[in-house]
């Protein structure tokens, strides 16, 4: 592709010679509507695919129309100068840091491929030299190859970590074995940089659409009592805040918001709200309704995950470093790993329990960790033998132990 910007056919030359937008059907525009949007050339049906809904398959998924809005032509060098142009302008008017793209996958690859370079010079010109992007994806499944494929082709920095939400559902809300946590982060070197990149992709256990990961275990477990629901959610926020990736919280799970299902379900006020469904929703972890604010510091969610917040900002091991996985298994129980301090590469293990009996287990490790301290929970202060460390893990739980640097 010529510069890799385009397609030997998608030139100015080439989509001169579309000049009826009616090509795939006649597309309708009310009267007095013919200069709402701005710019102005939004305003013209030629720059349209004008196919109709998508169909989620095929060529659909690149041409159709997303749920009624209408489907810009992407292809078209007119729109790809004019989509930059309309997002540069926000990067140098307000100096934003970066996008999250959503609906990725519905656009064409040699758009990204042109938008993507344009974005980061735009941010480079006005000294913004942390500008990121990400695309959202949207899979549902732990094929890694799906996610992958976007950075690699679309040329897109990351992607919204879907496989990483799903094991975390699979495993902590459900009953899957731990391999399946492990295959995502083997997986890691699919990615277009391999785990360097796997390091910037933005992870999440709950979200608006899919619904909150509290919602999830309880869907998982219907007749499942409170306090190991509580539990098994802590457990999730403690793999999100402690392995690879760049944590995404969504808003209210500290409060304990539940919901009961997606989108809408899942978007409830933070302050007292007037929507009658979302007053009457039970919390997690307190007794209180979804009638007042939600701003409680001593919430039981907000305390733990404050912490891990908190200690994963403390140790660049947690916030930077290279993850190795140390066991899983085919059963639900114990899933370990090693992250490695980036500058004196003294590791820190973390272990954690997704079953309901407690483990009590000799891992593997770095043969000059010898001396440990616990960072959470109870940890040997000593290696088994050289390589060696026993960890005993309560139910639905974790604990975190970092080694001596140079011990």
């Amino acid at each position: 592709m010529p510069g890799g910007l385009e397609g030997p056919y998608q030139t100015d030359a080439n989509f001169a010679h579309l000049t009826r937008p009616d090509y795939a059907y006649t597309p309708y525009l009310p009267p007095g509507q013919e200069h709402r949007k701005v710019p102005d050339w939004l305003n013209d049906p030629i720059y349209y695919h004008n196919r109709g809904d998508t169909t989620y398959a095929g060529e659909s998924l690149l041409l159709g129309d997303f749920s009624g809005l209408d489907d810009l032509m992407t292809e078209h060098p007119r729109v790809r100068r004019g989509m930059v142009e309309i997002f540069g302008y926000w990067i140098e008017q307000y100096r934003i840091d970066g996008f999250r793209i959503d609906t990725a996958k519905f656009v064409n690859p040699e758009f990204w491929r042109a938008f993507v370079p344009a974005m980061r010079t735009r941010a480079a010109a006005v000294g913004i030299s942390h500008f990121h992007m990400f695309g959202e994806v949207e899979t549902g499944t732990t094929d890694t190859a799906l996610l992958a494929r976007h950075v690699r082709e679309d040329n897109l920095p990351a992607v919204l970590d879907f496989a990483f939400a799903a094991a975390v559902r699979d495993t902590v809300a459900g009953d899957a074995g731990t391999a399946k946590l492990a295959r995502v982060f083997a997986d890691d070197e699919l990615y277009a940089g391999g785990a360097a990149t796997a390091r910037q992709l933005p992870t999440f256990i709950s979200n608006h659409d899919a619904g909150r990961f509290g919602y999830l275990v309880r869907r998982a477990r219907p007749r499942i009592e409170v306090g190991e629901q509580l539990r098994r959610v802590l457990l999730a926020d403690a793999l999100l805040l402690t392995l690879r990736g760049v944590p995404a919280l969504y808003y209210g799970d500290e409060q304990g918001f539940l919901g009961d299902g997606g989108d809408a379900s899942a978007r409830q006020d933070m302050f007292a709200t007037r929507v009658e469904k979302y007053a009457h929703e039970a919390r997690l972890g307190t007794a209180t309704t979804g009638s007042g604010d939600h701003y409680q510091m001593t919430h039981p969610l907000y305390l733990a995950i404050s912490e891990l917040a908190h200690l994963r900002l403390a140790h660049p091991a947690l916030l930077l470093g290279r993850q190795q996985t140390r066991a899983a298994g085919d059963t639900p129980g114990l899933f370990a790993v090693s992250r490695f301090d980036p500058a004196d590469g003294h590791e820190i293990v973390l272990a954690f329990n997704t079953s309901l009996q407690a483990i009590d287990a000799v891992i593997r490790v770095d043969a000059r960790s010898g001396r440990f301290r616990a960072l959470d929970g109870e940890c040997a202060a000593e290696s088994s033998a050289p390589g060696s460390y026993r960890v005993r893990v309560p139910e639905l739980g974790y604990v975190i132990c970092e080694a001596e640097a140079g011990a």
